[in-house]
């Protein structure tokens, strides 16, 4: 079952991810040669309207991949009208960024089946239905009832992004809190206070009260999920720069598949389908929203590594040698290529020696 949930999840994020490329491809006019789900050897696949469809071996990416891209699937040799090369620099560019793009529709739309399902879904607002005694927020001046508004300039809108923010963003020092009670914003200076027991600093507010959003509120909350997954992996990626994270806490498709769905799909199980349900699209929304944000990162062979190749040719307004954009690609996919097997081992160890 897990291996099954795992490759439903992955699928349907890579296939959202590559249907943006594909459909933004189309177009304009860009020849798609072939969409793939999967990688490694071919396990079949049909021909329909000059583009290969093709299943491969691995549920662990995909790829849709057009004429001319890299220089490396012209048509014999000459580039013809259907080439990525001979679309305009700005239909090549919404080309590359739709992908990402999708990702984020996709995780907005699962956002917004979950913030639908209120009775399985916890969902709160950043109101503190409780300050604990002798905390930071009391210090402070804080009052049960009082909303969050934003700490440090950031702005919340979720219960959980407090958490977040304290985990991932905090740097020690006091901190500038903007909150709202009875209709009137108010601003104070905040000191957080450490928790032995959790081993990290708190603002000292609680919350027990959950929402359930009905019409267009319905949008709104399941914006702020999506932006709340949006937030934490962006966070979590900066904590990785920072030296925050082991390697214990990164995971491949082996880790995801093994720690992250095979776990939680034992925990869910014992409360019937709806929180299987419910736990596999949460999944689902944070893989998306990994999946978009990381292929915009400014890496060769990634999306966003494409992207800063068009964004030089539209200041300097002539491209890049696909050849010589296509040498840096293909040094940037061999080196994902290796990280991989690190990640592949890495996942085995976690699994194996803990």
């Amino acid at each position: 079952m897990t291996l099954i949930l795992f490759i439903i999840i992955f699928g349907v994020v890579v296939i959202a991810h590559e249907f943006g490329h594909f459909l933004l491809a189309k177009a304009n006019g860009i020849h798609v040669v072939e969409f793939a789900v999967g990688m490694g050897p071919t396990l079949c696949s049909f021909q329909k309207k000059g583009t290969k469809y093709s299943l491969k071996l691995f549920p662990i990416g995909g790829a849709c991949m057009f004429e001319g891209e890299d220089g490396l699937l012209t048509k014999e040799g000459e580039s013809s009208e259907g080439s990525f090369l001979n679309a305009s620099v700005w239909g090549r560019i919404s080309t590359v960024v739709a992908g990402p793009v999708f990702n984020f529709i996709l995780a907005f739309f699962i956002a917004l089946i979950m913030v639908s399902m209120t009775d399985y879904v916890a969902i709160r607002d950043p109101v503190a239905t409780e300050v604990a005694e002798g905390g930071g927020a009391e210090a402070a001046g804080l009052q049960d009832g009082d909303r969050i508004i934003s700490i440090n300039g950031e702005k919340i809108c979720l219960y959980q992004e407090i958490s977040l923010y304290m985990q991932a963003s905090y740097r020690g020092g006091d901190l500038e809190v903007v909150y709202e009670r009875d209709g009137t914003k108010y601003t104070t200076t905040l000191t957080p206070q450490y928790d032995e027991a959790s081993g990290i600093y708190l603002l000292g507010v609680m919350n027990a009260d959950f929402v359930e959003p009905r019409g267009i509120d319905t949008l709104k909350y399941a914006w702020y999920e999506m932006r709340y997954s949006v937030k934490a992996t962006y966070k979590s990626l900066g904590m990785i720069f920072r030296g925050k994270v082991s390697r214990q806490d990164v995971a491949g498709p082996v880790g995801i598949a093994v720690n992250v769905v095979g776990k939680t799909y034992d925990e869910a199980k014992n409360y019937g389908w709806q929180s299987v349900f419910l736990s596999m699209l949460n999944i689902t929304l944070m893989l998306s929203v990994n999946l978009g944000i990381l292929n915009l990162l400014p890496v060769p062979a990634l999306d966003g590594g494409r992207l800063v190749f068009l964004l030089v040719e539209v200041i300097r307004g002539k491209p890049v040698p696909p050849e010589k954009e296509g040498m840096v690609h293909f040094v940037g996919l061999m080196f994902f290529m290796v990280l991989m097997v690190f990640i592949f081992f890495n996942d085995l160890s976690n699994i194996f020696m803990k």
